[in-house]
């Protein structure tokens, strides 16, 4: 498996946004408008690939010089607890660290908070809802 940076605009972007609309969109009746997909330019875009199929993504963005928050984390059903997703959080926390942030922040899920929790994250916030879903704030010192 690979692990990589994406460029915006590209084909391996062009699969990120497949990814994440297969895996985290259409499940809940959602797509992406083009404003959103426009913002993500100035993001770090992140796929794991096998040869050319991606099997999994993230995208990190800079809250402020300090913080960095991970968005849009994905790994096709099929393959979820193979290690993919750990090896992404590992990627990117590593990342985040070379450029010099201090800290990795997220809305995660609640179905997927333990996972978080298993890489060292920590809940940092009450329950919420976000795009129908609870979701919590979780946070990890680099």
């Amino acid at each position: 498996m690979a692990l990589k940076i994406l460029d915006y605009g590209s084909n391996e972007y062009r699969q990120m946004i497949k990814l994440r609309e297969d895996i985290l969109r259409k499940p809940l009746g959602l797509g992406f408008t083009p404003q959103e997909l426009e913002k993500e330019k100035d993001n770090m875009l992140i796929g794991a690939f096998e040869d050319d199929d991606m099997l999994g993504c993230c995208m990190l963005v800079e809250k402020n010089a300090e913080i960095v928050r991970l968005r849009q984390m994905a790994v096709l059903n099929n393959l979820q607890g193979k290690g993919i997703g750990r090896a992404l959080m590992n990627f990117a926390e590593n990342l985040a660290r070379d450029r010099g942030y201090k800290i990795i922040s997220m809305h995660a899920r609640k179905n997927a908070a333990g996972f978080y929790e298993k890489m060292g994250y920590k809940i940092a916030s009450d329950e919420f809802k976000e795009i129908t879903i609870p979701h919590y704030v979780m946070e990890k010192q680099l």
